[in-house]
C-alpha cells in the first residue's frame, strides 16, 4: 500500500472574454461542485462523474489517499491572480504538510490561463514537484480541450485524457489514471517522454469523437499504450486560449525513448493527414432558423439549433440574443431555448410568479459588442429554484444549483433563464422548468458539442447556428498574443506571426 496525496485545481480558460474569474466561482457550488478541502471532498466527489470520482474508486481500497484541495469553475475569462495563488498555494501548502508521499495524483484541465501564467497547470506542476522532488510520481488527468505545454510533459510522469467529446468519460479517465500511476509505483518514474505539437488548431466543433477524424485519432493513442508505453494521450486543444501552448498535442509517457518516440510520431502524423477533415458546416441565424422551420414542419422529431459561439462551457456568457431575434423575425409559432443567463430577469420572474407578464430587458448585458438585449413584455409560465440532478450521460449524476430560474414566452419562443450560468448539455435543465424537450418542434440550445451525448438521440436534425458569441468559432479573429509564431489559426488557415 502506497500513501498518495490526491488534489485538483480545474478551469478552462477563455482569454478573450470578460469578467475574469475569481476566487468566489470556485468556492460556489454552480453547475461545478464547490471547493473541497482535506477528507469532505474525497467523500463528497466519490461515485459522481468527475475524474477524480474514478481514481478515488479505483485507488481507496488499495492505497492511503491523503487529500489536498480540489477546486473548479466553470469555463470563463482569465484566472485572476488573487484565485490562482489561493488555490495553488493552499495545495501546496496542504501538500507540504503531509509529505512525505509516496505519489501525487493532480485532477487538472490543461487550458487555465492566469494573470501571471499563461500556462497555469505547467506552473502548479513546477510547485509541486519542487515540494516533492525529483523521486516522487505525479500522474495527472486532463480534459480533452488541455493544451500541453512541454513544462506539463516534463513535470508528470503520465497523462490520462479524456477520449470523447461529448465528454462521457471523465470517471473512466480518472480510473485510466489510476492504472498508470499503479504501473509508475511498480516500475518507477518513466525515463522517457515524447510532447508533439500539430501546427494548427481545430475549433472545438471539430473536434467532436462521435465523427471522424477525431473518432480515430483517439483510437490510434490508445493503441500506442503497451508494453514501454506508459501513457499515450491525444489532446485536442482549446483555441480561446491565449498561450503559447494552444492546439493539438501528443504527450507519451514511457521506459523506452525510441517505443516513446514512435507512439507519438504514430498520433502526430495521423492529426497532420487529416488537417482538412476538422471543418464542420455552419448557418447563420436566419438560414438556420429558415431550414429548421421547414423541417420541422414534416418532423416528428426536434430540429435542434446549436447556439455554438454563446456556450458558456468555452466561456460564452449565455446572454447574447442573436438566435432568438433571428427566431422572432421569421415568426416562429413554437420554440424554446436555454438556457439563458440573466440574473436580474430571473429574479424578477421570480418575484412576479407563474402567470404574471413582466416587463423586462433580457441578456446583452456582457458583450460581445454589438449584442442587443430583448427588450418586451413576457409571459412568467413558470418559476423554480434551479436546484436539481442531472441525468444524461455527459454529466448525469451531478448535483446542480443555478439559482432562481424562469420560463419565459415572447411570442411564439420560450426562453429557459437562470441566474447562474450553465451549458444545455442535460435535458435536466429543461425539465425543472417544465419544458419536455422531446415533444419540441424547434429547440435550440447554448452548447457546442457537449449536447449531443443527451440531445442527440432526439434529434430530427442538428445544425450549428453561427450567431454572435464570446466563443468565437472564427479563430483567425483572436488577438493572441503568446501562441508560437507560424501555427495555422484553423485548420488549412493562415498562420499567426507573432504579436
Amino acid at each position: 500500500m502506497s500513501r498518495i496525496a490526491v488534489g485538483g485545481f480545474l478551469h478552462e480558460t477563455n482569454s478573450f472574454v470578460s469578467p475574469p474569474t475569481g476566487f468566489a466561482p470556485f468556492e460556489q457550488a454552480t453547475e461545478k461542485p464547490r471547493m473541497g478541502r482535506d477528507a469532505e471532498f474525497l467523500q463528497r466527489l466519490a461515485g459522481t462523474t468527475f475524474g477524480i470520482a474514478g481514481f478515488l474508486d479505483t485507488m481507496a481500497r488499495r492505497h492511503e489517499l491523503v487529500p489536498l484541495v480540489w477546486a473548479s469553475a466553470t469555463a470563463g475569462g482569465t484566472v485572476t491572480r488573487e484565485a490562482f495563488e489561493r488555490i495553488a498555494g493552499e495545495l501546496l501548502g496542504a501538500l507540504s504538510r503531509v509529505l512525505p508521499v509516496d505519489a501525487v495524483f493532480l485532477d487538472l484541465h490543461g487550458a487555465m490561463v492566469s494573470e501571471d501564467f499563461d500556462d497555469g497547470e505547467g506552473e502548479l506542476l513546477r510547485r509541486v514537484r519542487a515540494a516533492v522532488g525529483p523521486d516522487v510520481p505525479v500522474v495527472i488527468d486532463l480534459d480533452y480541450h488541455a493544451n500541453v505545454s512541454d513544462r506539463m510533459v516534463a513535470m508528470c510522469d503520465g497523462i490520462a485524457a479524456f477520449e470523447t467529446y461529448p465528454h462521457v468519460d471523465r470517471a473512466q479517465t480518472g480510473a485510466r489514471a489510476a492504472a498508470i500511476l499503479e504501473q509508475v509505483l511498480a516500475r518507477g518514474r518513466p525515463t522517457a517522454r515524447a510532447h508533439r505539437k500539430a501546427q494548427f488548431l481545430i475549433p472545438l466543433n471539430g473536434q467532436c469523437t462521435l465523427i471522424e477524424p477525431s473518432r480515430g485519432i483517439v483510437a490510434c493513442a490508445r493503441e500506442q499504450q503497451r508494453s514501454d508505453v506508459v501513457s499515450a494521450a491525444y489532446l485536442a486543444g482549446f483555441p480561446p486560449s491565449d498561450t503559447f501552448a494552444c492546439g493539438p498535442s501528443v504527450a507519451v509517457h514511457g521506459y523506452q525513448q525510441q517505443a516513446v518516440d514512435a507512439a507519438a510520431d504514430a498520433v502526430a502524423v495521423l492529426i497532420a493527414r487529416h488537417e482538412g477533415d476538422f471543418l464542420q458546416p455552419m448557418l447563420p441565424p436566419a438560414e438556420a432558423v429558415a431550414r429548421a422551420m421547414r423541417i420541422a414542419a414534416r418532423a416528428s422529431r426536434p430540429v435542434i439549433l446549436a447556439d455554438t459561439q454563446d456556450n458558456p462551457g468555452a466561456g460564452g456568457t449565455a446572454d447574447t440574443t442573436g438566435l432568438i431575434f433571428a427566431l422572432l423575425e421569421a415568426k416562429v409559432a413554437d420554440a424554446v431555448i436555454g438556457v439563458m443567463w440573466d440574473p436580474q430577469v430571473a429574479a424578477q420572474a421570480a418575484a412576479a410568479g407563474e402567470g404574471a407578464i413582466i416587463g423586462a430587458s433580457l441578456g446583452g448585458k456582457s458583450g460581445p459588442p454589438g449584442v442587443q438585449a430583448l427588450e418586451g413584455e413576457f409571459a412568467v409560465l413558470r418559476v423554480a429554484d434551479g436546484r436539481f440532478r442531472t441525468t444524461g450521460p455527459s454529466v448525469g449524476g451531478r448535483d446542480i444549483d443555478i439559482g432562481p430560474m424562469a420560463l419565459l414566452r415572447i411570442d411564439g419562443v420560450r426562453i429557459v433563464v437562470s441566474a447562474r450560468r450553465m451549458q444545455a448539455f442535460d435535458q435536466s435543465v429543461f425539465r425543472h422548468v417544465g419544458v419536455e424537450p422531446a415533444r419540441e418542434r424547434i429547440l435550440c440550445l447554448k452548447s457546442t458539442v457537449h449536447f449531443l451525448a443527451d440531445f442527440g438521440p432526439l434529434a430530427e436534425e442538428v445544425q450549428v447556428v453561427l450567431a454572435p458569441g464570446g466563443h468565437v468559432v472564427d479563430t483567425t479573429t483572436y488577438p493572441y498574443r503568446n501562441l508560437r509564431a507560424g501555427v495555422r489559426l484553423h485548420p488549412h488557415g493562415p498562420a499567426f506571426a507573432g504579436a
